[in-house]
């Protein structure tokens, strides 16, 4: 090892140096030759050339081999910081004997300052982020070093990602994930990004790694995200890696439903194949076709069976009544329903098939394609599994699904999500939240919810993860014995379910679950401390809607801040626009590879209305601290979340004032949406009109078949009601006159 002043090198003469540098060169190349027939790619986003004379090469760290593969394969001689389980192998130390390694401690300061010289010198200086080698196969806790030395030397963070070996022998990951010989391993070198900490923060050093984190995440979404392979191509791929665990192994059984008979990834693909094969004979390319189901293995072989031959699958809210399926099959232009007898008849739903058929809708049963399915078809399948066929790898723009914002509303809106959508989430998810072979999630949210079709079905089936469906969330006792007989280590669920389990269960009976994620509603704080004492489970929040498939931001275990929805998701956009009323902060808006192609509006079936230049106005109204941290202040659209489903608040308006119509128009209606301990939200109806009663409405709402979501909790009688100059109701105003009345303690609170 040579020492370096102020350049790259600084030896005696020119012909020692040539020759020590031949050396280094020579065994880089045989190096590089070696590697390359380990399957191993370098991949540079950026020109090599152009890169600055001193920077951080900031890395992620999945196995053993790393320090050896960055020192074969990126350019100039750089300075390895090599951590003490690195250095303290001996092969490695051998293999990069002429480099220049020094050994690296990343909380010592004394260590922190000789790579900050030697950046000042002109050097690069390779640092894994992260200290030691994941045991999960993705990003652990990230130390301040990396952060701190391209601070204080003003040099570039250089961000590099390693794909590939944490599948391999030399990785932790056994266990975890299947090992082979010789995975396919890349190493993908990003743009360098000017590094410089905010002068406004107070604590500055706590934030180094968060900010450090953001930007490895965001490369390694960059890299895993495929926006075009389709759904059914993916869990393809999926399957090739995690079917075996090794040669002689048996394939894993990686998802159960409540008929205890598990499945393997082989299972659900020959099912998928033959059950897409035979609805292409009461469905045409492209066609959508509604799915009646409950959360079952037999819903994901027909969602995967629909993708696989391109039929869009329209999952149907079932909970809402006759009335708003029928108008759901009609904004998407559904032909027919795929249901089946046995749930139909537990769920006590005759009069709704009736009123689907009445409406001309074909009504398909899974077990009469069961009956009807010859051994041609099956073997078909499973030949199909054998050759890895995919009929359609393509997905990208294409619809892959559409579900329906609100099943609470007379009128809901349907929304098309692409394949590439779909994707884009999961990955976004898997960037922030590793899980593997060692986890089951239990999903008892329906499919026809977006949390519970991407982040609790789609999310584990893509990630290698066993899953547990069950069909119903309220059935809290059942809900959790299965989750203590299971062994269940994630959960999902929306706030008011989760609630649910807390309060009834035993506190052992989640003793092995390590982490939880609300979604579908706002997170109460007292909910997140219920859990923590009752069962010492963290608790996260998911925040999103359908329209963006559906998470926008989250907290997780490396960056986590009670009381906020977390940061942005890695390759979203968000802009901040201001709304009347509100001081500080404004409605969210986000652009993304996660935001849908548009819409289906009732009045006008199967057009669809994309959103305006790509950007999704969320409706709620939020702000940022200077860290990325969200935080939801309030909500100007007019919705309500009464247990996670959606109920729109114009609607329950309408309904009002139909059902006193025969009184006069002389009277003002205004409804908000409060507060309420156990549903999250609770409606409240504030008019002039004492005649209106809760009886009369729930008589009303009953006649009409509407949801019983619809009527008020509370009616308030208010002599007059704020309005705009304009003579526009003022709903933030109105809302503050009910919580001050309904609330008064809080107001004593905040004063």
């Amino acid at each position: 090892m040579f020492t370096k002043t102020k350049c790259w090198y600084n030896l005696r003469d020119k012909q020692n140096y040539r020759k020590v540098w031949t050396v280094v060169n020579f065994i880089k190349f045989c190096l590089r030759r070696i590697f390359k027939l380990m399957k191993v790619k370098c991949i540079f986003e950026y020109d090599p050339k152009k890169f600055p004379k001193k920077g951080v090469y900031v890395v992620n760290h999945v196995s053993y081999l790393d320090p050896i593969m960055l020192f074969a394969f990126l350019p100039g001689n750089p300075v390895f910081a090599m951590n003490g389980h690195l250095w303290r192998r001996h092969w490695i130390r051998f293999l990069m004997k002429k480099a220049d390694v020094i050994e690296f401690n990343p909380i010592e300061p004394a260590d922190i300052k000789k790579l900050i010289a030697k950046v000042d010198e002109g050097r690069k200086v390779v640092i894994f982020a992260e200290g030691r080698i994941t045991e999960n196969g993705g990003l652990t806790k990230i130390y301040e070093a990396p952060g701190l030395v391209a601070d204080k030397s003003k040099s570039s963070i250089i961000p590099v990602w390693i794909d590939g070996p944490q599948y391999g022998y030399f990785s932790k990951t056994k266990g975890r994930l299947p090992h082979r010989p010789l995975p396919k391993m890349r190493i993908y070198v990003g743009k360098p990004q000017s590094f410089k900490l905010k002068d406004e923060l107070r604590r500055q050093r706590d934030h180094i790694s968060n900010e450090v984190y953001v930007i490895l995440r965001e490369l390694g979404f960059k890299i895993n995200y495929n926006p075009k392979i389709s759904l059914f191509a993916q869990l393809m791929k999926t399957a090739k890696v995690y079917s075996r665990n090794g040669f002689f192994s048996k394939r894993p059984r990686i998802i159960e439903d409540i008929n205890r008979k598990q499945k393997s990834y082989k299972d659900i693909l020959v099912a998928s194949f033959a059950l897409g094969r035979s609805f292409r004979k009461f469905a045409t390319h492209n066609e959508n076709v509604g799915v009646l189901l409950p959360n079952a293995i037999a819903t994901v072989c027909t969602f995967f069976g629909l993708s696989a031959f391109e039929r869009t699958p329209v999952m149907i809210n079932f909970s809402v009544g006759a009335k708003n399926m029928v108008s759901m099959c009609k904004t998407a232009l559904v032909k027919s329903v795929i249901t089946s007898k046995s749930f139909i008849v537990k769920a006590k739903m005759e009069n709704v098939i009736e009123e689907l058929q009445k409406n001309g809708l074909n009504i398909v049963y899974l077990e009469d394609i069961a009956k009807k399915m010859s051994i041609w078809t099956k073997l078909n399948a499973l030949l199909s599994y054998k050759i890895k066929r995919v009929p359609y790898k393509e997905g990208g723009n294409k619809k892959a699904a559409i579900l329906f914002t609100s099943g609470s509303e007379g009128a809901p809106k349907g929304v098309v999500l692409s394949h590439a959508n779909f994707i884009a989430n999961i990955n976004q998810m898997a960037a922030i939240q590793t899980i593997n072979y060692k986890d089951l999630l239990f999903n008892a949210l329906p499919m026809f919810h977006s949390f519970g079709l991407t982040v609790g079905t789609l999310f584990p089936l893509f990630e290698g993860s066993k899953l547990f469906l069950y069909p119903s969330p309220l059935h809290y006792r059942v809900v959790a014995e299965l989750v203590y007989e299971l062994g269940a280590t994630l959960m999902i669920g929306t706030d008011t379910f989760l609630r649910g389990y807390a309060k009834i269960a035993h506190p052992y009976d989640f003793h092995t679950v390590r982490l939880m994620y609300s979604g579908g509603e706002a997170a109460k704080q007292d909910t997140r401390s219920m859990w923590m004492e009752h069962s010492g489970v963290r608790m996260m929040e998911a925040y999103g809607s359908t329209e963006c498939t559906p998470v926008m931001t989250a907290n997780n275990e490396i960056f986590n801040k009670f009381g906020s929805i977390g940061k942005l998701l890695p390759g979203m956009q968000y802009r901040i626009s201001p709304v009347d009323g509100i001081e500080t902060g404004g409605e969210l808006c986000v652009k993304g590879p996660n935001v849908m192609m548009g819409y289906y509006m009732p009045d006008n079936p199967g057009v669809l209305v994309p959103p305006e230049n790509g950007w999704y106005h969320t409706g709620d109204v939020v702000d940022v601290d200077e860290i990325g941290f969200f935080t939801i202040k309030d909500r100007i659209k007019r919705f309500a979340k009464i247990g996670g489903e959606m109920v729109s608040l114009n609607a329950v308006q309408d309904m009002v004032i139909d059902a006193t119509k025969d009184m006069g128009t002389e009277y003002s209606y205004g409804v908000v949406a409060v507060p309420h301990e156990s549903k999250g939200e609770q409606i409240v109806l504030v008019t002039n009109n004492e005649q209106v009663t809760s009886s009369l409405l729930h008589d009303y709402v009953k006649t009409n078949g509407m949801s019983e979501l619809y009527l008020p909790r509370v009616i308030l009688y208010h002599e007059k009601l704020p309005v705009f100059a304009t003579g526009k109701s003022d709903n933030v105003t109105l809302k503050k006159e009910v919580m001050a009345e309904l609330f008064p303690q809080e107001e004593v609170k905040a004063a």
